[in-house]
């Protein structure tokens, strides 16, 4: 037979050409062509029979029911996902990412009654699709008006100066706490990952008046950080140059009070010695004074109480004359 024959010209008599079979086999192959799909790597489907949910399957090849029987949803519940308030990126894939009047959005009234500018970001992973579908009608949309109640009422409690410059950290732990409660509580099916402010200001009248009096305290910080830094080189050194004159006076201190201490033992002993023998402790002590001070005279004469008119006696020299008194 000749293998160049078509499918229906090698059967005849099992298969004959007729509308019925035809229709058969064209459901026949769209039916086959309808039972598999594919769910992308980061993503899991979800499987409804007759709109009923009956099973979630992961990523890669599946085979359901064909024409209608058997839906499958695609949820990409391992992409990091984001909402954007008061402001929008182009090209964004996700319906929820921006809202409809940014400006809006980032228009709040603070806790002293000023108005700012916010502008945040929150990022979020679904990671329920079942819940995420069909708990919460619009969950992206529902999850955009939690987080901005939230982040109005967290700005709300606080001042524009606290908003702008140091309480930005404090708000975004405080409305990522509270947007992860009601997410929860809602049972919309996602986890809020981040809360990250990113422009905040004030409004565009006040802006410049408000920018001087931010780098008016910033100048005030970096002349305390300043007189800081001298204050703490300063008092160092001068608590080390105190702490040296202390320790000084303290040497100083025990020096004399050891040279007293041996000058009473020495003076003592001499004493006992004096009290034994009265008149030879007297003449030592006297030839020992002699000792000590005629070395230091620069002349020396020695004479008896006896000797009288003593000055002719002398051969004085012009040099003595000079230095007598």
């Amino acid at each position: 037979m000749d293998e160049s024959k078509t499918f229906f010209q090698r059967f005849p008599a099992s298969l004959p050409l007729s509308p019925l079979n035809i229709l058969l086999a064209i459901v026949l192959l769209t039916g086959l062509n309808m039972s598999f799909y594919t769910i992308p790597a980061e993503s899991e489907g979800v499987v409804l029979r007759f709109g009923e949910y009956i099973d979630k399957v992961p990523s890669g090849l599946h085979a359901k029911l064909p024409f209608g029987i058997d839906e499958v949803i695609e949820v990409p519940t391992q992409r990091q996902q984001k909402l954007e308030f008061g402001f929008a990126t182009a090209g964004f894939t996700n319906p929820a990412q921006t809202g409809d009047d940014p400006a809006l959005e980032k228009s709040m009234v603070t806790g002293d009654l000023n108005s700012a500018l916010v502008e945040w970001i929150v990022q979020y992973r679904i990671t329920d699709p079942e819940k995420y579908l069909f708990d919460v009608r619009d969950p992206g949309i529902s999850l955009r008006d939690i987080s901005e109640a939230v982040m109005r009422e967290v700005v709300g409690d606080r001042t524009v100066d606290e908003i702008i410059t140091i309480g930005r950290q404090e708000i975004e732990d405080s409305v990522l706490a509270r947007t992860r409660e009601l997410a929860d509580r809602y049972n919309l099916g996602v986890t809020i990952n981040q809360v990250q402010l990113k422009n905040v200001n004030p409004p565009v009248p006040v802006q410049s008046s408000f920018n001087e009096v931010n780098r008016a305290q910033q100048d005030r910080e970096n002349v305390i950080n300043i007189a800081n830094g001298e204050y703490n080189k300063a008092v160092p050194r001068a608590r080390g140059e105190a702490d040296q004159k202390i320790r000084a006076a303290e040497g100083y201190r025990f020096k004399r009070i050891n040279e007293a201490e041996g000058d009473v033992a020495a003076f003592n002993q001499v004493l006992e010695q004096y009290l034994k023998a009265p008149e030879v402790t007297r003449t030592r002590i006297y030839l020992e004074t002699l000792g000590d001070v005629l070395p230091q005279a620069r002349q020396q004469i020695i004479v008896d109480d006896t000797v009288q008119q003593i000055m002719p006696m002398l051969p004085l020299t012009n040099k003595m004359l000079e230095t007598a008194p």
